[in-house]
């Protein structure tokens, strides 16, 4: 079975300041740990692609994927969650991995350098940071040209 590694990435904006953000990787690692400053910030990652055999429908796998086929999401854990005890917040927030069509896929593997990007707000409606299950806010992902630094951030962290 071919299952691609795909480059992807996280675009969290409005963070709030001095909030410590990470991704989290398999059940409870955190990796990426960035402390908010204000400015954008960008986790990049790769994942499993597995390309339904209807060919419309996708699926990921890999350390950073959490959830059940049909739903899979991406934690991005913030406060004491992303290992900051001194923290007052313990949130996670929830980036699906839903909408994602074979075609938007597709492509992606046919665009050198570029990677499968969603954009979410960093402060949840209480001015916290994001938590639970956060909606993008171009409504879906975009392929979009992978470098070192995320044309919206400041700074990016790379994982795979």
């Amino acid at each position: 079975m071919n299952e691609p590694e795909i480059p992807l990435r996280i675009a969290l904006i409005d963070a709030p300041r001095g909030v410590l953000f990470a991704l989290q990787r398999g059940r409870s690692e955190l990796v990426a740990a960035i402390r908010s400053s204000g400015a954008p910030i960008c986790f990049d990652f790769t994942a499993r692609l597995v390309v339904a055999s209807d060919n419309r429908n996708v699926d990921f796998r890999g350390p950073f994927v959490q959830g059940r086929p049909g739903s899979r999401f991406v934690y991005v854990n913030s406060g004491t969650y992303a290992g900051d005890q001194k923290s007052c917040w313990s949130r996670r927030a929830k980036v699906p991995l839903t909408g994602i069509a074979a075609s938007l896929a597709r492509k992606l593997q046919a665009t050198a350098k570029a990677c499968l990007e969603a954009v979410i707000h960093g402060t949840a409606r209480d001015g916290g940071p994001a938590c639970g299950s956060v909606p993008l806010l171009e409504t879906k992902w975009r392929v979009t040209k992978q470098s070192d630094n995320c044309g919206l951030c400041a700074r990016t962290r790379h994982f795979s």
